[in-house]
């Protein structure tokens, strides 16, 4: 197959179609280069500090369709860290060394992914083989961020990894759940047959500082209701169950599985495993808030399951997940953050404008 001079770097996916991203040539042994797509994210934006923190080259990239600068803004002068925008779900181009691929892009609240479905399926399928590609270029380690929603409604409670879940495959949850199972079943193909070594972590919910206030979630729904007086609306009578995991014991969970050896193949559970009802949820916000705002029954969504919660054993056998700072802490340093961002997030919500082209690494 011909290439042209403007593919130079790339190299073609398996059964042809776009170019899958190469290095030109390693670079001398130094410090260990990571990429984070979905670093100006929520969960992206942590890992970034997190990997700069422990001596790592990091380079971000996001198209800010719900990541944002204002996340990075402190890392971005910090002499081993790069932001580049660009959409991963076009042919990435990378001329430097690349040790760690995690690919974290992809809309994550139902909010975002009802609003923008196609493209929250090209995140990971094309997302998902541009990013391998590369990883299997560069002899790179990967890990895929994956979720709890792979499980959908489970019939089984707690979810262990083994379970195959209980998922509508073509209800409007699906665009986000199957396009995770898919690339799942993506990531684990290339592990086998090409012997790279990836990781697979399925998030449970997860809250804290930098998430957005409208992004429709639960926590930041919750919080921004009742710093603002208005109404804190539950769902269904909040009767359907969660577990809420504070960002850095997620984080420290992904960190481990990131960089810990011998845990190639692995699917891992990631999460905090004591269980809330939304309703609890309401009303722990609410206090925590000093709020008066009143706690509002509405319809519950189509395919919303009614409890969610992990089974952590693998995480503890494997990484020694340890959970430290449960719920009410972690309400109150989320609700102290959202109390003084709330005037930085407004001016923030249409600073950054969307990016559409190919990044170039």
């Amino acid at each position: 197959m011909k290439r042209s001079p403007r593919d130079a770097g790339k190299v073609a996916p398996e059964g042809g179609g776009a170019p899958q991203p190469q290095a030109e040539a390693p670079q001398p042994a130094g410090k260990a280069h990571v990429l984070i797509t979905g670093g100006a994210g929520f969960i992206g934006s942590h890992l970034c500090a997190r990997f700069l923190r422990e001596g790592y080259k990091v380079t971000a990239i996001d198209n800010f369709l719900t990541g944002g600068r204002r996340n990075l803004r402190e890392l971005l002068t910090h002499l081993d860290f790069a932001l580049i925008p660009g959409d991963i779900t076009q042919p990435i181009t990378v001329l430097s060394r690349v040790d760690l691929v995690l690919h974290f892009a992809s809309p994550a609240s139902p909010r975002d992914y009802l609003m923008h479905p196609i493209h929250t399926m090209k995140v990971d399928s094309f997302g998902g083989f541009y990013t391998l590609g590369l990883a299997r270029a560069q002899h790179a380690r990967y890990v895929l961020a994956s979720t709890s929603e792979v499980y959908g409604d489970p019939l089984e409670h707690p979810q262990r990894e083994e379970y195959w879940g209980n998922v509508n495959p073509v209800g409007p949850r699906s665009v986000y759940d199957e396009v995770k199972r898919f690339g799942e079943a993506l990531t684990t193909a290339y592990h086998r047959v090409h012997g790279i070594d990836t990781r697979i972590a399925r998030i449970f919910n997860t809250y804290g500082p930098r998430m957005r206030r409208h992004d429709g979630r639960a926590v930041p729904a919750f919080i921004d209701a009742a710093l603002t007086g208005r109404p804190i609306e539950v769902y269904g009578g909040g009767t359907q169950t969660r577990s809420f995991c504070y960002v850095d014991d997620l984080i420290e969970g992904i960190f481990r599985l990131a960089t810990w050896p011998d845990l190639a193949g692995q699917v891992v559970n990631l999460g905090h495993d004591e269980e809330f009802s939304i309703l609890e949820l309401a009303r722990l916000v609410k206090e925590f808030a000093g709020s008066q705002s009143p706690i509002v029954e509405r319809p519950l969504p189509q395919d919303d399951p009614r409890r969610r919660r992990p089974d952590l054993t693998r995480a503890r056998k494997l990484l020694g997940y340890e959970l430290r700072v449960p719920l009410a802490e972690g309400l109150k340093r989320t609700i102290a953050w959202f109390a003084e961002h709330a005037e930085d997030q407004d001016r923030a919500a249409s600073a950054d404008e969307r990016v559409t082209h190919a990044a170039r690494v």
